[in-house]
């Protein structure tokens, strides 16, 4: 097999390979968090402290951002993004289909519309060819989803942006270290919004998101929303929410950012060995387009059997996952947006044929040639 050792021999009793195995992270570092955890919970102070202060200015500064601020999840950093540029009942607001599903519960959060754009067959982004004809006088915002770790076309997106007045929210849930034209992911919009879910690149051991921008005024009602519009105990100024990043995530995120960029240089080097091996007869690897340094959360790959090869897979102890094997539009809490699936045909085909291989930093060899080599068998 091209640039790999020669295969060793696992037995059929060989351990469960998953998609995705933070726990691998722990077994290694279990020392230094279990330190940090119990230096917070020796200080005394458990909700926005100087742990999420230092965390706030250090991944602000990693995304060459001005300001940052700590939520509880991803999908609150949506929604008080979505909140802070005025977001409100009968405003529309653009993204895509194939995603998760807090990227249009945030919209609707906001009792906005979403309006969905159809994605590109070659790389799952937004397709920006068809942005223009989506856009109305109620279009107020575009949420584009940097998925799977690749930014979408922000050149593009920004161009279209500035010629109507629409505000960009880019959705970084999975490209915390990915760059577009060497600039970060997080810095291409008027904010984004992160996601430190335990799975992703940057992950913590419970829920956590982040806002970021470069707008001083944005940054300000951003962090009022968070704690229900408050600047002083006690004392709403404006309608807000109950979104805190707590002091133990934040302690563990900052450990956590110190360790992305090497980690993501790890995860290029397993898509490597998936790209150069992998045999592609039928089966579709991704792409990583010229203009971005792919993060690689996951590594998608797209097949016409999909089922077949996972059920193969599982049967030897390879465990795939679906990201996502059902297109918001499609699922019965958003039918009532009345979508038809002839607007969205790239989308529902892909639905029915992607599915990721494991991937993550502590993927050893042996796993990785493992894998290949059942993927090429089947």
């Amino acid at each position: 097999m091209k640039k790999l050792k020669k295969l060793q021999k696992l037995k059929k009793n060989s351990p469960k390979i998953f998609v995705w195995n933070y726990l691998e992270d722990y077994k290694k570092n279990k020392r230094q968090i279990l330190n940090i955890t119990s230096k917070v919970f020796g200080s005394g102070n458990l909700i926005l402290s100087k742990e999420v202060l230092n965390f706030e200015n250090n991944f602000s500064k990693f995304t060459q951002n001005k300001f940052g601020i700590g939520v509880n999840s991803g999908t609150d950093a949506l929604q008080i993004a979505l909140m802070s540029i005025g977001i409100k009942k009968g405003d529309e607001v653009l993204t895509v289909s194939n995603t998760a599903v807090p990227t249009v519960s945030a919209i609707v959060s906001c009792n906005a519309k979403p309006v969905f754009i159809d994605v590109n067959e070659k790389d799952f982004l937004i397709n920006t060819s068809l942005i223009e004809k989506k856009i109305t006088k109620k279009t107020k915002a575009i949420i584009p989803v940097n998925l799977y770790g690749q930014s979408a076309n922000y050149k593009e997106i920004r161009k279209i942006c500035n010629n109507y007045k629409i505000k960009i929210i880019e959705d970084c849930a999975q490209s915390a270290g990915a760059l577009y034209n060497n600039k970060p992911s997080g810095s291409l919009g008027d904010l984004a919004a992160f996601s430190f879910y335990p799975t992703k690149n940057l992950g913590g051991y419970g829920d956590g998101g982040m806002i970021v921008t470069n707008n001083n005024s944005l940054f300000k009602s951003c962090k009022k929303l968070r704690k229900y519009g408050m600047t002083k105990n006690y004392y709403s100024e404006i309608h807000g929410i109950n979104s805190r990043l707590d002091e133990i995530q934040a302690a563990i995120l900052n450990f956590h950012l110190t360790k992305l960029r090497s980690n993501i240089i790890k995860r290029r080097k397993i898509a490597k060995i998936y790209n150069e091996n992998l045999k592609t007869n039928s089966l579709i690897l991704p792409i990583e387009n010229i203009d971005n340094y792919h993060s690689y959360y996951v590594y998608v790959v797209r097949h016409p059997q999909r089922k077949k090869i996972m059920d193969y897979l599982r049967k030897n102890n390879i465990f795939c996952n679906i990201s996502y094997p059902f297109p918001i539009h499609s699922m019965k809490g958003y039918r009532y947006l009345n979508i038809r699936n002839n607007d969205l045909k790239i989308t529902n085909k892909l639905s029915k044929e992607i599915f990721s291989l494991p991937m993550y930093p502590e993927l050893s060899t042996i796993k990785l040639e493992k894998i290949i080599n059942d993927i090429n068998k089947f």
